[in-house]
């Protein structure tokens, strides 16, 4: 049974609540009283409104991961954990609107170490990694697939629709004789940590 109105008393606690991101309809939840109630206690009292742009930025925070980052590492993963933020360094999205993990490689042993990397070190969750093949038109679709979803131990059914060239120089198609492939794992989350090791290094080393 939702009340009329809002307790005054609870001024401070509600300021405090709105502060650390719980929305006006949560608050008024929490104090059972009507969403309407509470938008009148917050105009009544000026309390400030949030921005679109922070809503979503509480929203992205409060939103649960869907990996898990492993702490303690041995010397043997702290060598992996580099290789992996080294490798999308070089090799990952570079796009700053970007808002998945996205790395493309033609090299099959590139491409293993960099999912050993999400696997071990980032905890990625299994059922959300995506691969996306990119292959020229005179290639068996179906067999660069198959080689592929055997080499990355990811389910075909995992496997969204490949991109394939028509337009190609004959000459220059044996260098991915595998075709390449964009590892892909959708978490803003993630991508944010990754950059954020990447950064790290900068600073480090320039």
């Amino acid at each position: 049974m939702f009340m009329a109105k809002v307790d005054e008393k609870n001024l401070g606690a509600i300021r405090g609540l709105y502060k650390v991101g719980l929305s006006i309809r949560e608050i008024a939840c929490k104090y059972s009283v009507s969403v309407d109630a509470m938008f009148y206690f917050f105009r009544k009292h000026k309390i400030k409104r949030r921005t679109a742009k922070e809503s979503n930025k509480f929203l992205f925070e409060r939103k649960e991961a869907s990996f898990y980052i492993k702490k303690k590492l041995n010397i043997k993963e702290e060598s992996l954990k580099t290789a992996g933020i080294m490798l999308y360094w070089a090799e990952g999205s570079k796009w700053d609107g970007e808002k998945i993990v996205d790395f493309a490689n033609s090299d099959p042993d590139m491409i293993k170490t960099f999912l050993v990397f999400l696997r071990e070190i980032c905890g990625v969750d299994e059922s959300k990694l995506r691969v996306y093949l990119y292959c020229f038109s005179n290639q068996d679709v179906n067999r660069l697939k198959k080689f592929w979803s055997k080499e990355t131990d990811i389910n075909l059914n995992q496997f969204t629709k490949p991109y394939i060239k028509n337009d190609y120089n004959l000459s220059k198609t044996s260098k991915m004789k595998h075709g390449l492939i964009h590892i892909r794992y959708n978490d803003k989350k993630l991508l944010q940590q990754i950059r954020n090791w990447i950064e790290e290094y900068k600073n480090k080393y320039n």
